[in-house]
């Protein structure tokens, strides 16, 4: 097995660390979880731009434990940690799938995102269903869109600004 340089791991730290922190800058929070933040993804999605999607999924992945750790809980069922937290936090890590232009970026960002968003959506579906009779799958639907495509837009429009000045730094790894 290949060993993670030390290089990777400190800066998957920082990341995790700067996403922790700008996930309680929060533009809106829905009641039963899910907000829209200042850009929380975006150190994990430049992150797995600059390492790939494997460590990227990693720091996801940890991500998502301290998202489950330190941010409010709506439920402690084994299937709301896997499907709210871990799984769809992790998946953000899939934006370094395809690493080659700002296309193949957006390309990546967008499949990371909406894997992140069908986690959500299955989690809705079987957690969170409503008792009043709605439909439970257009339920989900706008419940977990209604934050997830802001959030998602949110971070397409500053990692595209960003994508030029940064550049050297997603894909030169050896300076």
């Amino acid at each position: 097995m290949k060993k993670m340089s030390t290089r990777i791991l400190v800066e998957a730290g920082i990341m995790i660390a700067l996403a922790q922190i700008l996930s309680y800058v929060k533009i809106y929070e829905f009641p039963y979880g899910g907000s829209v933040t200042a850009g929380s993804m975006i150190p994990i999605v430049l992150f797995s731009m600059r390492w790939g999607s494997k460590n990227g999924l990693l720091a996801g992945f940890v991500y998502g434990i301290l998202q489950f750790v330190l941010g409010p809980k709506y439920s402690y069922h084994p299937l709301s940690v896997l499907l709210d937290y871990l799984l769809p936090f992790a998946s953000i890590g899939l934006s370094g799938l395809i690493r080659k232009n700002l296309l193949t970026n957006m390309a990546s960002i967008t499949i990371a995102m909406l894997s992140r968003f069908i986690f959500h959506f299955i989690s809705g579906i079987i957690l969170w269903a409503p008792t009043t009779g709605e439909n439970v799958y257009l339920y989900s639907l706008i419940y977990n869109g209604s934050y997830m495509l802001p959030e998602f837009l949110i971070s397409a429009v500053i990692i595209a600004a960003l994508y030029k000045p940064l550049k050297r730094f997603l894909y030169e790894i050896n300076t």
